[in-house]
């Protein structure tokens, strides 16, 4: 998702080579000062710059990972919940199955709709993806409002119903699940921590050009390197924080599995093909 903050705007192949040229252009100003300074008889001695740099590079490093760290657990917090949901969908199906017609037919209909929605979106380009995505999000909470109408019919209907109750146990877990997924999303690294890490680079990259530079022994292969591998680092928390954009995505071949699962029974000649779940529960042959 874009936001307001500078580096989104930016693609993901121009944030790479945005901190290749920042890097490159620090390194530069910073042999540029060194040379400069190497030139008056009372400047520092290399040694002497040696714990400053050290400092500051072991700082960076620690900002990378800090970073790197945020963006590794929300990409897995969005794996974790995908899983978590598709289960919720299987229980929920399954559950549906028990309860009394109308509502079995119009809920598990509902559910196929609803798995469709996530399994289509998920199949467009990713810039598509992006634009329907608070259409199918919208979609989604329609079709939740229609199956807890059903669930609130069958309370009213039987307050001491325990296959009732268990059907509307899954059904909020499984609304609780998409709200998760949805806010989930929006958790990103904040601009400061982005602006803070970006300064830090900087201040870094100008004293490894000044130790250069002071020692007369600046080598722009050696920048380069460090332009590349720092930049490659850069590149992969800035893709691991998009959650919309890039090649790090959330596999979502569980939700076509499902999919698949759940309109190979609507072909069978009008029963439920009996499948396990995770939560132990086991769907009865029964017609639609």
């Amino acid at each position: 998702m874009k936001s307001d903050f500078w580096l989104d705007q930016i693609p993901l192949w121009g944030v790479f080579l945005l901190t290749i040229v920042i890097v490159l252009l620090s390194i530069k100003f910073g042999t540029l000062l060194g040379s400069r300074r190497r030139l008056r008889p009372d400047h520092e001695t290399e040694a002497s710059l040696g714990t400053i740099i050290g400092a500051t590079l072991g700082l960076l490093a620690f900002m990378l990972a800090f970073t790197f760290g945020v963006t590794a657990q929300v990409f897995q917090t969005r794996r974790q919940l995908l899983l978590d949901e598709i289960n919720a969908i299987g229980t929920t199906y399954l559950r549906a199955g028990l309860l009394l017609e109308p509502h079995q037919s119009e809920i598990r209909k509902l559910l196929r709709e609803y798995v469709d929605i996530r399994a289509n979106l998920a199949r467009e380009d990713l810039s598509l993806q992006v634009e329907k995505l608070h259409e199918a999000i919208s979609h989604s909470e329609a079709l939740q409002d229609q199956m807890w109408s059903h669930a609130d019919a069958l309370a009213q209907a039987d307050r001491n119903s325990e296959i009732d109750a268990l059907f509307i146990e899954s059904l909020n877990e499984m609304i609780d699940l998409h709200n998760s997924r949805v806010t989930v999303v929006r958790y990103r690294i904040p601009a400061p921590i982005w602006n803070a890490l970006y300064f830090i680079t900087i201040l870094s990259m100008v004293t490894v050009g000044y130790q250069a530079g002071l020692s007369g022994k600046s080598s722009l292969k050696v920048g380069l390197v460090l332009a590349l591998t720092f930049s490659a680092v850069v590149f992969l928390i800035a893709d691991l924080d998009r959650a919309t954009e890039g090649r790090l995505q959330v596999s979502r071949q569980p939700m076509f599995e499902l999919q698949k699962k759940l309109q190979t029974q609507t072909q069978e000649t009008g029963y439920e093909q009996v499948f396990p779940n995770s939560t132990g529960d086991k769907m009865i042959k029964a017609p639609e």
